[in-house]
């Protein structure tokens, strides 16, 4: 019998994209990117060796000290080794201890909100599973924003009047622009996963871009993949330094009269008090290209340039959102939007500025068809809660670290008083925090509060080596699912069909938390008398009945299933789509939501709030820890990128990290100037330092980041270890050394790339990297 023969196909679907697995005798043994795919991520073949990974959660497991002395023990999370007990023994343990917490404090005592890309799936979607089990025992402390767009999902409500608007579509694009401006934004890498899954337009558009040969220009302290393909022209502004460089070339513009004040009269409000500044009439300085040199270190005479080219083409500002995870990163979207609305071209075809282009695939035409739903985590509580609750509703949830520290702390957000909670019981399904939180090691810290650290996942990520109870999580490839195509295209549905069966000891998280439910007396409610097949079937049903109700015709499930996928068309309207063009066409009958109905360069409401970091209208502040402010002891700007080779640290515990790393380490990327000045190589050991960490890295020599600067990629898996100077991190975890501070009052967002560093030759022994092996257990 041939191997052919032997080998049977499944198709599924990934963050990276839908695939067909081939297995034979229960085992993947290759993979084969969806026939309609325009730009097959190379991830998904790591992603292929994730069940079989080293770092797997294999069994259940508790820590030693906690299984001996239970939360008197917490001090020592991240350090005890995990004793392997059986899957009863695991959900009794958490199910009393959930039982315990709510009975004593009561929700506001559970931090469950948790936070994580583990799976693309509706019926085994981790977070969802947990909190909707969560609710029905009375609730978990919720949490706003994420780690991705919390700056600019907080201020763009108040300047255009929603989170995330849609952008024009790239075949208007690729029709009428002239220039694209990539500024803070690395689509071809960033492009390459989706919230759900995806069939890879952007990237096919990026192409189709570069062989039309329109004009694109890189805004970026680094010289990206993205501009390496297209052959962008190069600006490279300082870190943080974005809105300096605005508002050079709203100066010029305002100063030469290229400024469109027609447009600024009839579609913006606000706009006098933001000229007042721009010409520094509010405090005597004129923010001239001069004044922006000054600041964000391109020259004068480029500023002014650059702002006249701008002006004399049609012009997209494709915006990224790298450039407000940064200190005081409200900023940079409403600086961009006060420059295309100085420029004018808001509204028409191909012009103004998109926000998500580099995500997920937007800009591609939106199909017409259903959306599918999931499971619901919005259920009530099945008994009473009769502990009050204390503290806020809901915190930032970037400041979640700070509220495990500071329990009782009120802090400003957003227009309004928060007060932490005190957190007894946490529960984390499918999410690292130990990587995207800033400062790593005071995370550390806070993670020894709570009382009791329970984490559900697939692997032995640095969040499940701090927890208590580690419940091993079934990998994509090991359940059946559903979900939609496309976050901003809805392409379609496809079917996730189970490849391999559960590894080891691994269960789906529908079997996990359903389980966990029975033993808190409300598996009735949970799953309301279905299985994950019965899910599955229900969820497409709905989404069928939806389709038939805006004349979609979806076929039966059965068909469904046994092809796998189903595509919806795309109107001719949405191909033509041009963001704002009604609102331009008649700024009264299509009036934004926010307080004017206008775009907003001056926003009275936030002026009221009365905050130092974030005034009525958008304006650069200085980052604390920049080139600027470069010192003696930390004279490198740091910057934490996407990598290319990760979704966030997924996959790091996989052949992934073959791929990316020197030595076993993070990358870090660093001008031949200041290598040479610290005598370093390629390929050379390094110490990234300052005040909040140390980790180590591999040297990489490179012209693609500007001197001055640094670039550790985010995502690597936080390795800890003990020693005379203080913890030492093995891997490069960008974390460990940025800063735990909110963006400002307004939004409390994470600063991913505001920090300041310096980088020595490492002359030691090179340390093991331990965290991709197995963990080790009690004996």
């Amino acid at each position: 019998m041939t191997a052919s023969a032997t080998e049977t196909s499944v198709l599924t679907a990934s963050h990276w994209g839908i695939v067909r697995a081939s297995v034979r005798d229960g085992r993947i043994v290759r993979v084969t990117p969806f026939e309609l795919d325009r730009a097959p991520s190379p991830n998904l073949e790591r992603l292929a060796n994730l069940p079989y990974s080293p770092s797997r959660i294999r069994y259940p497991m508790v820590r030693e000290g906690y299984l001996k002395k239970g939360p008197a023990s917490r001090a020592n999370r991240g350090k005890d080794k995990f004793v392997r007990v059986s899957w009863d023994e695991a959900l009794d343990l958490v199910a009393s201890e959930i039982r315990r917490v709510y009975e004593q404090y009561g929700p506001s005592a559970v931090f469950g909100r948790s936070y994580g890309w583990m799976s693309t799936g509706k019926a085994n979607s981790a977070v969802t599973l947990q909190r909707r089990l969560l609710n029905l025992m009375g609730g978990f402390v919720p949490c706003e924003n994420s780690y991705s767009t919390a700056a600019v999902g907080k201020i763009l409500p108040y300047v255009v009047g929603t989170s995330d608007p849609r952008s024009t579509s790239w075949e208007v694009v690729l029709e009428n622009t002239e220039c694209v401006v990539f500024w803070g934004a690395d689509p071809l890498v960033t492009n390459d996963v989706d919230w759900l899954t995806t069939l890879h337009q952007g990237t096919g558009y990026l192409r189709a871009l570069k062989e039309k040969g329109i004009r694109t220009v890189n805004v970026n302290p680094i010289r990206t993949d993205t501009a390496e393909f297209l052959g962008s022209e190069q600006i490279s502004p300082r870190p943080g330094t974005d809105c300096a460089l605005m508002l050079g070339m709203i100066h010029e513009l305002v100063r030469t009269k290229e400024a469109d004040l027609e447009f600024l009269k009839t579609h913006t409000s606000g706009s006098r008090e933001f000229l007042d500044y721009v010409e520094g009439k509010t405090d005597g300085v004129a923010k001239t290209p001069a004044w922006a040199e000054t600041k964000c270190g391109v020259p004068a005479a480029k500023i002014a340039e650059f702002a006249h080219e701008l002006k004399a083409h049609r012009t997209m500002l494709m915006v990224g959102w790298g450039i407000q995870r940064i200190q005081y990163g409200e900023q940079s979207h409403w600086m961009a939007f006060a420059l295309a609305s100085v420029l004018g071209q808001i509204g028409l075809p191909g012009g103004g500025i998109g926000t998500n282009y580099h995500y997920s695939s937007g800009g591609s035409p939106m199909a017409w068809g259903p959306f599918l739903g999931g499971i619901s985590s919005a259920v009530k509580p099945v008994k009473p809660v009769t502990k009050p609750w204390k503290g806020s509703k809901t915190i930032p949830v970037a400041r979640f670290a700070e509220c495990f520290l500071h329990p009782g702390k009120t802090i400003d957000f957003n227009g309004r008083k928060v007060t932490y909670p005190e957190v007894r019981l946490v529960m984390w399904a499918g999410g690292n925090p130990f990587a995207h939180q800033p400062q790593t090691n005071k995370l550390r810290e806070a993670w020894t509060k709570p009382e009791t650290v329970v984490v559900t996942d697939t692997v032995w990520t640095a969040t499940a080596r701090h927890a208590d109870i580690v419940l091993p999580a079934a990998t994509v490839w090991e359940h059946a699912d559903i979900t939609n195509i496309g976050t901003y295209s809805n392409d379609g549905l496809v079917a996730m069909q189970q490849a391999i069966r559960p590894q080891w000891e691994s269960k789906s998280d529908y079997a996990i938390f359903s389980a966990l439910a029975e033993r808190l007396g409300c598996k009735k409610e949970f799953t309301e008398g279905l299985d994950e097949a019965g899910w599955i079937k229900r969820l497409y049903n709905e989404s069928k009945a939806m389709g038939e109700r805006i004349g979609v015709k979806l076929p039966a499930f059965e068909d469904f299933w046994k092809k796998g996928y189903v595509l919806f068309d795309v109107k001719e309207k949405d191909r033509r789509f041009v963001a704002f063009e009604d609102f331009r066409k008649d700024p009264k009958a299509n009036a934004l939501s926010t307080e004017s109905g206008l775009i907003q360069l001056y926003s009275p409401k936030i002026a009221g709030y009365g905050y130092d970091d974030c005034l009525g209208h958008p304006s650069y502040f200085e980052p604390t820890e920049g080139v600027n402010t470069a010192t003696k002891a930390a004279p490198l700007a740091l910057m934490a990128v996407k990598s290319r080779y990760r979704m966030h640290s997924q996959l790091d515990g996989t052949v992934s990290h073959d791929y990316a790393n020197i030595d076993g380490r993070e990358p870090l990327w660093i001008h031949p100037k200041d290598a040479e000045a610290r005598g370093i190589r390629s390929g050379d050991l390094v110490l990234v330092a300052n005040g909040r960490g140390r980790a180590m890295a591999g040297a990489y020599v490179t012209e693609r980041v500007m001197p001055g600067v640094v670039v550790l990629h985010h995502g690597a898996w936080y390795a800890p270890v003990e020693t005379k100077e203080g913890i030492l991190d093995l891997r490069g975890n960008s974390n460990t050394l940025t800063m735990d501070e909110p963006t400002s009052k307004l939004a409390c967002g994470n600063i991913a790339s505001t920090a300041l560093v310096e980088v020595t030759k490492w002359t030691g022994d090179r340390p093991h990297v331990y965290v991709f092996d197995p963990v080790e257990e009690a004996l």
